[in-house]
């Protein structure tokens, strides 16, 4: 029977793209089938990943130095789905991190984020063939490397991974997407629309797994979500949260009310709250 960590640690640093699609989607099978073992006897130590599994391109960059580019252009519209590939892409490798690196968790958990994978590498593809259809490939723009920079500085810590990546990074695209696709929609794009659709949908689903995580983790420490959640949101970022918050999508994602009330008081009181942290 194949040790899961190491079969997620090969996945993860897997430089191919078509091979890691197939990868992550056969990895969730496998574990579905009952066919990976949580032996950590026989499994890699857990390292640190500065470079996870990705091609030569696209080039990395500042996030300043990545063109914005209005959506009723093809360039606009190349743009756009190239960036969001780019998401999906380091979203894959996110989820197989969040297997082979945190390993005192449940099966549930695993088999959460396994799926996550197979869902993000599913997305990929769309986009992939989306791309080309444009006249586009993956790497043929280039990114930055934000999302991964995040797994790095929280991957010392499930809760603070569960916390600073599906609750934020991952729940802005839920914040982000409608508005992208209503400027597709009167662009005239009807099929990167219904791409973005499915993502919708499919990221409530992520975010809420790592919600769940969450709370998880906190009632294993005896910590109170809310109260952790908003400390750990004033400790990590260097500017708030802005809105508009999709409230709808972001509730259906496991965050609470208050929550959502408190995103809103932090982005006002933000410059107050930073000159106290200062002083």
């Amino acid at each position: 029977m194949q040790n899961l960590y190491n079969a997620a640690h090969t996945c993860l640093m897997q430089t191919d793209i078509a091979q890691k699609l197939s990868c992550a989607q056969q990895l969730y099978t496998a574990w579905k089938n009952g066919e990976l073992s949580r032996d950590n006897a026989n499994a890699p130590l857990v390292e640190t990943i500065l470079i996870p599994g990705r091609p030569t391109k696209p080039e990395l960059v500042h996030p300043k130095q990545v063109k914005q580019r209005k959506l009723n252009t093809p360039e606009g519209q190349r743009a756009l789905l190239h960036a969001v590939a780019h998401i999906e892409f380091n979203a894959i490798n996110l989820a197989l991190d969040a297997v082979y690196r945190f390993r005192d968790l449940p099966d549930a958990y695993y088999g959460d984020w396994l799926q996550v994978a197979a869902e993000e590498a599913y997305h990929f593809s769309l986009l992939q063939q989306r791309l080309m259809e444009v006249g586009c490939a993956y790497g043929d723009l280039p990114a930055h490397n934000g999302l991964w920079e995040q797994a790095c500085k929280t991957d010392h810590d499930v809760l603070i991974r569960m916390a600073l990546v599906p609750r934020v990074l991952e729940a802005r695209g839920l914040d982000v997407t409608p508005g992208m696709m209503q400027r597709l929609h009167e662009a005239g794009d009807t099929q990167t629309v219904a791409i973005l659709e499915i993502i919708l949908r499919d990221e409530i689903g992520h975010v809420r797994i790592g919600s769940h995580w969450f709370h998880y983790c906190c009632a294993q420490r005896g910590l109170e979500p809310e109260a952790t959640f908003r400390q750990l949101l004033r400790d990590a970022l260097p500017a708030p949260l802005r809105g508009p918050f999709y409230t709808e999508a972001r509730l259906q994602a496991g965050f609470s009310a208050t929550e959502l009330e408190q995103l809103i008081e932090m982005e006002k009181n933000w410059g107050e709250d930073a000159a106290c942290r200062r002083e």
